[in-house]
């Protein structure tokens, strides 16, 4: 009698289970076809999307760099025009700064931060869906003016007097300035976003030494990005005022500052660097616990090494400036703090490595991508050490030596860490997991072709090949080094298609991916994969910094929340004490029409300034619709 008591009790509780499933599910539904592509606000489809287009900017990017290493590998090589090759310098560089780097990295956040943090959206959705449109629409504008031949041609970092109204005509250098305004809207509207959403909506008891070390660096991220970007903003709306209205910002002859240029795109472009390295750090933090089966070592260094780097980026800017003819106090200055920066990166480095010897390694592709990282990176910081140095960097300074630092720091720090980190959450996305085999394949294509690729650059740079050339005279020593460079890129490029085929191939018939395939510890294990619209059926507590290892993956829950209206628990910021219910926006067109108004406005600005006061009416407009009540609650957030 007892046991059929008991199995009729379990037979209810699945029932109850399925019941509140279906509940939730009708909820949190979006709309099935194109109606739900415009309007849906999970922040789940959004940072896929994020993250698709951002790997599409990066192989069109690519495309780009083999061909200018098709132009360089021969002296004298006349493929590819002067013109032709700074538009394709400046849009190469563009796209993977602020078309990939800097979004794949957010959209990896607007993922995972409410996945690991246990709520069931992230905050300000219909922002988070606004910031897409806006996202792509300034990676549309660059590339069809690229395509249209009226591309930027003034470098990525759009120096002036160069990129000002007397040394370039035209429309160019414009649409490079509005470009960046697209994209730092989109980078701020997520920042903004991740830092509410890990302040006010953490699961139940994730305190303050709880929260998942991935989470902890898209936190310190957000702030990095909230304080330097609108410097870049300023910077590139004076030069447009320069150039559309006849201000004088950064003209000597009226009382202007070239250099002021330098200063405000730099105060953004160094901290831009950890902007786009502290993500990775907190994958590898993330990830790395996983595969060596154990907790990471060192939790709280790890995190003062987070703040760390996040407190000194920002005194670093004017090491990019040591041949402007600086004061050499200000010189000793920022060679030191450029030093400095690398004590936190240290300790990380340390913890990591603690960490593994104290474990049990599972030579997985993740763990194989962060060892890749390993060698890359530490090689990437020892010349950034030695670049700190003002008689060295005087020397080397725009030549193939940096070339070869950026994108060791770049790749190394930031792309390896991404593309473990793409292999590892993949089953989030998709419900499948990678080939094994391919991805052994694309991390020894991309390790090797990488090193072949950049290393030699170093001894170019040494050699005196300046940057930015489209070619060069057949008696100078390069042509030999410069071919060997050409060729080995394409096995970099082998590797990054071969991991976009595995990727392709894997969400259409890769194998089937459990709730927590490789048995991690934080709690975006603790769902399906890919997880629902709701996230969690129930809300999980947290009780440790491990959960699904602490608890034996039977995690208490809290309950209170309605099913038939999109809640979100509020929890106090430094416990994570429950404090009160908010509701969440119901999907909406309004964001996507949003968008396009202010991307309607921002184009036009680009020939005329009365763009912005009439483009306004429509922003407007389109405001008025997104915040308009709709008679429910959800819909008055």
């Amino acid at each position: 009698m007892s046991e059929a008591l008991e199995q009729r009790d379990l037979r209810d509780t699945a029932l109850d289970e399925v019941l509140l499933e279906s509940r939730l599910a009708r909820t949190w539904h979006t709309p099935p076809g194109w109606v739900g592509f415009f309007t849906t606000v999970d922040h789940k489809r959004i940072a896929v999307r994020y993250i698709v287009t951002a790997f599409a900017f990066l192989l069109l990017g690519g495309v780009l760099a083999l061909l200018m290493r098709l132009q360089l590998s021969r002296p004298e090589a006349g493929l590819i025009g002067p013109d032709l090759y700074n538009q394709i310098f400046t849009v190469h560089g563009s796209t993977m700064m602020f078309l990939f780097a800097v979004p794949v990295m957010e959209a990896v956040g607007v993922l995972l931060v409410p996945l690991m943090l246990g709520t069931r959206n992230i905050a300000f959705p219909r922002l988070n869906a606004f910031s897409y449109w806006i996202y792509l629409a300034g990676g549309l504008v660059l590339w069809v003016a690229f395509v249209l031949d009226v591309g930027p041609d003034v470098g990525w970092f759009a120096y002036v007097p160069l990129s000002g109204p007397q040394y370039s005509a035209g429309k160019r250098a414009d649409i490079w300035a509005q470009m960046i305004t697209f994209t730092e809207i989109a980078a701020l509207a997520i920042a903004v976003e991740i830092v509410v959403t890990v302040l006010k909506q953490r699961a139940p008891g994730m305190s303050l030494d709880r929260i998942p070390l991935f989470v902890w660096a898209m936190f310190v991220t957000s702030f990095v990005v909230i304080l330097a970007m609108p410097a870049v903003v300023v910077a590139s709306t004076a030069l447009i005022l320069d150039r559309l209205v006849g201000t004088h910002f950064f003209n000597p002859a009226e009382g202007g500052d070239a250099l002021l240029w330098q200063h405000l795109f730099w105060f953004f472009g160094h901290p831009e660097v950890y902007i786009i390295f502290l993500p990775a750090v907190g994958m590898i933090s993330s990830i790395l616990p996983t595969f060596v089966r154990r907790p990471i070592f060192g939790y709280l260094p790890l995190v003062l090494a987070l703040i760390g780097t996040g407190i000194l980026a920002f005194g670093l800017w004017v090491h990019h400036m040591f041949t402007t003819g600086l004061p050499r106090v200000g010189e000793s200055f920022f060679t030191a703090s450029s030093m400095a920066i690398a004590v936190p990166s240290g300790v990380q480095i340390f913890c990591w490595l603690a960490t593994i010897w104290l474990g049990r390694p599972v030579w997985r592709v993740p763990f194989l991508y962060i060892l890749a990282f390993f060698f890359t990176f530490v090689l990437g910081g020892l010349t950034g050490v030695m670049v700190a140095s003002v008689p060295l960097d005087t020397q080397v300074h725009d030549t193939y030596f940096v070339v070869a630092h950026f994108h060791y720091v770049l790749v190394g720090g930031a792309v390896f860490p991404l593309l473990a980190a793409v292999t590892y959450w993949f089953s989030k996305m998709t419900g499948r997991m990678m080939s094994e085999r391919l991805g052994r394949w694309s991390v020894a294509l991309l390790f090797i072709g990488f090193n072949f690729t950049f290393f030699p650059m170093h001894i170019l740079g040494l050699q005196g090949m300046p940057r930015r050339i489209y070619t060069y005279q057949a008696d100078l020593p390069w042509g030999g080094m410069n071919l060997f460079v050409s060729l080995c890129s394409l096995a970099l490029a082998a590797g990054f298609l071969l991991f976009v085929w595995n990727a392709l191939r894997s969400a259409r018939a890769g194998e089937a991916a459990g709730d927590n395939p490789w048995g991690a510890a934080t709690l975006e294990w603790a769902t399906s994969s890919p997880p629902p619209p709701y996230n969690f059926t129930r809300i999980p507590v947290v009780r440790s910094a491990n959960p699904l290892w602490d608890d034996g993956g039977a995690l208490p829950v809290a309950s209170g929340l309605s099913v038939n209206r999109r809640e979100l628990l509020i929890t106090t910021t430094a416990e994570a004490r429950p404090e009160a219910r908010e509701t969440s926006p119901r999907d909406s067109a309004w964001p996507f029409w949003a968008a396009i108004a202010t991307t309607i406005m921002l184009v036009c600005s680009i020939f005329t300034p009365w763009a912005v006061v009439w483009g306004s009416i429509p922003v407007a407009v389109t405001l008025v619709g997104w915040f308009w009540p709709r008679g429910t609650p959800e819909d008055d957030s």
